[in-house]
């Protein structure tokens, strides 16, 4: 015999999700898209499943470690399910929607799989919410994004958010021009990762002036955004992250004016969670919930050569529902199996979730209170199952 206990189990990393937490979840989903769509950004659906010659291309090679593959029987070529949807949107914008105006605003909801979770997220199979502004090139589409963030958010009644804006093209392009080895390379990126300020400091005596005056000082500089970015003003960074540097001011200019009371910070050598990024990069927070409400930035849609200048945002509905106040949930109400549709309908418009006998001659209030209901219907009207 079969043991029901067993059956149920599930792999590490996927669960069920039951009610009342499903509905919240949709419900916190779609007011997130209508957010996105009030503001111009039209809704694509993409598939889970794609060639792995599409699937990896442009930005998608980042995901290759983590995206789950299968062979197709009908074709005989091997299929991967998206790990994640930005790439699947880059796909769309380059292809199917090349000759659509720019710039070209989208926005999606949908499952991922992953092949693995990670300390802060340890599901593998999760909903991802966000949008593309693709062919977009001023620092105002940057904002933008960070602005729409943060009301949609502000929608779900998540209030007290901040953001943390980073740069995590600038620590190569200066690793390019201080010229070191590979292995120096290496042990540095791994101790500003670690952010152990000891072990930056030792590497860039070792390997010259400008090193060592440029990386313990990016490190230390992290903070508050406008003390940062006096900061980052007084060092040489070069032409490029010179430009970056600007770029990154007008931005945290365009968000204090629309949302001044907002939490601003900037961590100029992060990069852990920006592979593909290239520009200002924006991860959300608030207070009491661990781990990010998402996080998103500017990167190139299609090859590097000649592909469009981009900003996108992924929020993890994990996180945000978390985050999310309790919605307030219609009551139910137990009604007759003769109960007439128009009166149904009625309770329907009156915002009420009708929970309908399926037989006749019922002990109307005994089955509403076995059935979760907060009123039955009788022949003198609407009863509280608690009177």
């Amino acid at each position: 015999m079969s043991n029901p206990s067993l059956s149920s189990l599930l792999p590490a990393g996927f669960a069920d999700t039951l009610p009342p937490d499903a509905a919240h979840e949709a419900f916190v989903l779609e007011t997130l898209i209508a957010t996105f769509s009030s503001n111009g950004y039209q809704r694509v659906k993409l598939p889970l499943l794609e060639f792995e010659d599409s699937l990896f291309s442009g930005t998608g090679v980042e995901m290759t470690e983590q995206t789950f593959r299968l062979m197709d029987p009908i074709s005989q070529k091997m299929m991967g399910v998206r790990a994640d949807m930005t790439p699947q949107i880059a796909r769309v914008a380059t292809t199917r929607l090349a000759d659509d105006p720019r710039p070209l605003r989208l926005c999606y909801g949908g499952q991922v799989l992953r092949v693995k979770g990670n300390q802060l997220r340890s599901k593998r199979q999760f909903t991802q919410a966000g949008v593309e502004l693709i062919g977009a090139k001023s620092p105002a589409a940057d904002a933008e994004v960070i602005l729409m963030a943060i009301s949609a958010l502000s929608s779900l009644g998540i209030h007290e958010v901040s953001v943390d804006l980073g740069l995590p093209s600038l620590i190569p392009e200066l690793i390019a021009e201080c010229e070191l080895d590979g292995s120096t390379i290496e042990d540095l990126r791994i101790a500003l990762d670690r952010k152990d300020s000891a072990d930056v400091l030792n590497i860039s005596k070792d390997v010259g002036s400008k090193a060592e005056s440029l990386f313990p000082t990016l490190l230390n500089s992290a903070g508050e955004a406008e003390v940062t970015l006096k900061t980052l003003k007084t060092l040489n960074l070069g032409d490029k992250g010179n430009k970056q540097r600007e770029r990154l001011q007008q931005v945290v200019n365009m968000v204090r004016t629309d949302a001044p009371n907002i939490g601003l910070t900037i961590d100029p050598v992060e990069n852990r969670s920006f592979k593909y990024h290239a520009g200002v990069t924006f991860a959300f927070y608030t207070r009491g919930i661990q781990g990010e409400l998402g996080s998103g930035g500017r990167y190139i849609a299609g090859n590097k050569i000649d592909g469009e200048q981009s900003t996108g945002l992924t929020l993890f509905m994990d996180t945000v529902i978390n985050a999310a106040p309790p919605q307030l949930s219609k009551k139910r109400i137990f009604i007759p199996l003769e109960t007439p549709k128009i009166k149904t309908q009625e309770l329907h418009h009156m915002g009420w979730i009708t929970v309908s006998a399926i037989e006749k001659n019922v002990d109307l209030k005994s089955e509403a209170l076995r059935l979760n209901c907060d009123s039955y219907l009788s022949s003198q009207g609407i009863k509280d199952t608690k009177t």
